[in-house]
């Protein structure tokens, strides 16, 4: 019995070791246990147990920082129940900006033997003192940008509105927990469009969740560059900002020009309202699921722009969701060069290798395939038209939470099939990223080349 106890151990220690394989079941082990909490009669303003799929389907939400809910937040969970889904939403952001930059760091370890010739690279492992140094940064600056918005939802709420002190920083804590680690839950059942032209409020909410958005390693490298005199930024820093930027802008402009005369979203606001509400709008797809306007009255092609930036995402290693930013860019940059006729790709001043392109076009055309298949489920599960189901799909993948008010109204194996979606949405682009490049192997031959008609 000894033996095949010590036999079976060594079986699944490799299963372990497997880096990808870590991330997935801490996730879903914390899933289980914020659903047996929500399950709780306590968890319930009823005083009754929520049932089995509404504490799965919010317990992934929250932890998957997605935002969708079956149920309306304030009026159906209590006070336990809220403080148990902003616990599960602190530990979903920390969890996927920590456990996302050790993965980064292992990757750069193994293939740094090809660049640096140092005894220092030789590791292919991270280090206990690595793993100290991301999750002490991941908190702190994750403190740093709650308390920040905290404080200034917290003034606006408390002495521009009126509210009760406590009512004031509990709703300001909640708000802010939320937005940075790009959650979207909120304590009013029309998210924040009773705050839709009031800057004070959503400034601080779009920029908390632009923050959390761009993720761990490029504010680690934005530190460094300010405070120790670095001066060169690295090649995933440049492509994060300037992507994120020109997305930002472009969504902005676009959402705004669509809806600027529709009577149900931005045509009852004046001209800085709507420009606000724009905004607010054009940072929410990046991937928050906060929403100052009816989402369900915006026009198709708003829905489309949606889709498209929800799918799209943040950056890397942080809160945000979608196949990220600098797949996207890298693509983009890989396709630039195809049109040019050059050899290689080169960007900003650096050449891509080709194992990075290879990867970027998996996790894109295998997040497509995920998205699409997920589509054709739910429109034979329900009744709902293509542009809605479309949009909830790509809102549960990309992990944002925006919704045109049909998740309420899903079936019970719909609603499993979305918490299942946001789970691989959140997860899986992650997971499919590290394995890649961990999986590679160096191939001692070559077969002949031979090329098949294209297009």
């Amino acid at each position: 019995m000894l033996a095949w106890g010590r036999t079976g151990l060594r079986r699944l220690l490799p299963t372990w070791r497997h880096p990808a394989r870590i991330v997935v079941t801490a996730f879903a082990l914390v899933i289980v246990a914020g659903t047996a909490l929500l399950m709780l009669p306590v968890a319930t303003e009823s005083g009754e147990s929520s049932g089995f799929v509404t504490a799965l389907f919010t317990a992934t939400s929250a932890v998957c920082v997605t935002g969708l809910v079956v149920v309306d937040t304030p009026s159906y969970w209590s006070t336990f129940g809220e403080l148990t889904i902003l616990g599960m939403i602190q530990v979903g952001g920390i969890g996927i900006m920590t456990l996302a930059t050790l993965l980064g760091i292992l990757v750069v370890r193994r293939f740094g033997l090809r660049l640096q010739l140092t005894a220092q690279a030789e590791t292919k492992t991270v280090q206990l003192g690595d793993v100290r140094r991301v999750v002490a940064g991941v908190v702190l600056i994750s403190l740093a940008f709650e308390i920040v918005t905290f404080l200034l939802l917290f003034l606006r709420l408390r002495f521009g509105y009126g509210y009760e002190s406590g009512t004031a920083l509990y709703q300001a804590v909640f708000h802010s927990i939320s937005a940075f680690n790009n959650a979207g839950f909120s304590l009013y059942s029309d998210s924040l469009m009773r705050y839709a032209t009031d800057a004070a409020i959503c400034l601080p909410i779009a920029f908390a969740v632009l923050a959390g958005g761009l993720g761990f390693p490029v504010w680690i490298e934005l530190w460094r560059h300010r405070m120790r005199g670095v001066r060169r930024w690295s090649l995933h820093v440049k492509v994060t900002l300037l992507t994120t930027s020109t997305l930002l802008v472009v969504g902005s402009v676009l959402i705004t020009a669509a809806e600027w005369n529709n009577p149900a979203t931005l045509g009852q606001f004046g001209v800085g309202g709507k420009l606000l509400a724009g905004f607010f709008h054009g940072v929410m797809p990046r991937t928050a699921g906060f929403n100052s306007l009816d989402v369900s009255q915006f026009e198709p092609g708003t829905l489309l722009i949606n889709n498209v930036l929800m799918f799209i995402g943040g950056g890397s290693a942080g809160t945000a969701g979608g196949i990220k930013v600098t797949t996207f860019a890298l693509l983009a940059f890989v396709i630039l060069a195809e049109i040019r006729g050059r050899p290689s790709v080169h960007v900003m001043g650096r050449r891509l290798d080709s194992t990075v392109q290879r990867q970027a076009l998996t996790v894109a055309l295998l997040s497509v395939g995920a998205v699409v298949s997920a589509t054709l489920l739910l429109l034979a599960l329900t009744p709902f038209s293509l542009d809605r189901v479309l949009f909830e799909t790509v809102s549960a993948f990309g992990t944002v939470g925006l919704s045109t008010g049909i998740t309420g109204r899903l079936p019970t194996s719909a609603e499993l099939l979305v918490t299942g979606l946001m789970f691989l949405g959140r997860l899986g682009p992650i997971t499919l990223a590290s394995a890649l490049a961990l999986r590679e192997r160096t191939r001692r031959y070559e077969l002949p080349e031979e090329r098949p008609i294209v297009g």
